[in-house]
């Protein structure tokens, strides 16, 4: 089963490309579900997270994930230490995903992973593809598409790791500041090189 860790910053085309490598055959693990999943009502990393931050991150009895990020994104710490709570979870719930596709006979498993360098992940595959574009393309997508504001988009940015950071860790580096068809032209051929038939 060939493994591939693909990663991207912040509106950078990343969940267009692992779109296409679904279409292709792959199955794809997306890690911001998992780490959804693991932060559920009743689940232990929820428990760590309000032991860590208070109640203040918690309305009906889920994460408050607004006011969870007006903590994590305005203090280098404070992420720090959320990150090494979640994880930790996601980690293990990605490597259930891994058993569960080879039980079921699976070639090739994408793991779609925001932050595969800052958790350092990047040796755990056999390929790691990054998909970058530059800051301005990323931060106009975040105003007009997820209706951010402009500092907001900076500081999403600014607390991820830099595109020479990601592509230092990657076999492969796509660019995705054009047209969705461009993006998946380059899966395409990456699958071509790569994916054996």
């Amino acid at each position: 089963m060939l493994r591939i860790g693909l990663t991207g910053g912040i509106a950078s085309g990343k969940s267009t490309a692992a779109a296409r490598f679904g279409a292709l055959g792959a199955r794809v693990v997306d890690h911001d579900v998992l780490a959804r999943r693991a932060v559920e009502p009743g689940s232990a990393a929820l428990v760590d997270i309000v032991s860590e931050f208070g109640d203040r991150v918690i309305r009906d009895h889920a994460l408050d994930r607004q006011a969870l990020a007006s903590v994590v994104f305005s203090d280098d710490h404070a992420r720090q230490r959320l990150n090494a709570i979640v994880h930790p979870y996601v980690i293990a719930m990605g490597a259930a995903a891994d058993r569960q596709a080879r039980r079921e006979g699976v070639d090739v498993v994408v793991h779609d992973i925001p932050l595969l360098v800052e958790s350092g992940q990047g040796h755990d595959f056999d390929l790691v593809v990054t998909v970058a574009a530059p800051d301005d393309v990323r931060i106009r997508r975040m105003v007009e598409l997820r209706g951010m504001t402009e500092a907001d988009a900076v500081a999403r940015i600014r607390a991820q790791a830099s595109d020479p950071e990601r592509e230092a860790a990657a076999d492969a580096v796509l660019d995705g500041s054009g047209r969705v068809a461009d993006l998946d032209s380059q899966v395409d051929a990456f699958w071509a090189l790569h994916v054996p038939r």
